[in-house]
């Protein structure tokens, strides 16, 4: 199985994102790089959550439009948003029209609220369960597990507090794409701008 693959750039990526520009520049500059800003965060737990069961490819693609339907992924805005709200957003053809992803999407922005009420702030919810060791770059991706015991406990956490599609894998996979940790194979390119990045 390839592993590594280097485009007409020069450029030495993780094979998975190899030959789809939009792939390559979501590889090369946003997976795996630290994001520590609630709506930063929000987006991209509800997209992971919009993504279970299609291709992440999918969900790049119209990515532009979630940001529409979802005024920015503003967690304040989404929380207020009405039964108005969720007519239009299961008419916009633009997004993922799935009901109940859609409602539990609001329904996070709501919990995260709750969270701010607290004087949690989701950010350091989500922060509080990144590894504290990073592991060995792995070689393969049967080397980069589904999920592990930060998501399990990220997971658990998050449902406790009334979060929604948030199971382990859809935690790791948000733990992989804001820096949490760092998936890039060893002799990927990104893999040693991504550390540097995490500091």
């Amino acid at each position: 199985m390839t592993v590594l693959a280097t485009g007409d750039d020069g450029v030495t990526r993780c094979a998975w994102a190899h030959g789809t520009p939009l792939y390559e520049r979501y590889h090369d500059e946003e997976w795996g790089r630290p994001v520590r800003d609630e709506r930063g965060l929000f987006e991209r737990l509800s997209l992971e959550a919009f993504q279970s069961g299609l291709s992440w490819l999918i969900i790049l693609h119209k990515r532009p439009a979630f940001r529409q339907a979802f005024a920015d992924f503003d967690v304040p805005t989404v929380a207020a948003f009405d039964d108005d709200d969720r007519a239009r957003l299961m008419a916009d053809r633009g997004i993922v029209r799935n009901q109940a992803k859609i409602n539990a999407t609001i329904g996070n922005a709501v919990a995260a609220m709750e969270l701010h009420d607290r004087g949690e702030p989701l950010a350091d919810l989500l922060w509080s369960f990144a590894p504290s060791d990073p592991r060995p770059a792995p070689s393969s991706f049967d080397e980069v597990p589904a999920s592990t015991a930060e998501s399990g406990a990220m997971a658990a956490a998050l449902k406790r507090l009334g979060f929604r599609f948030v199971g382990p894998t859809t935690c790791y996979a948000l733990m992989q794409a804001v820096g949490m940790v760092n998936d890039h194979l060893a002799g990927c390119d990104a893999r040693t701008t991504v550390e540097q990045s995490r500091g």
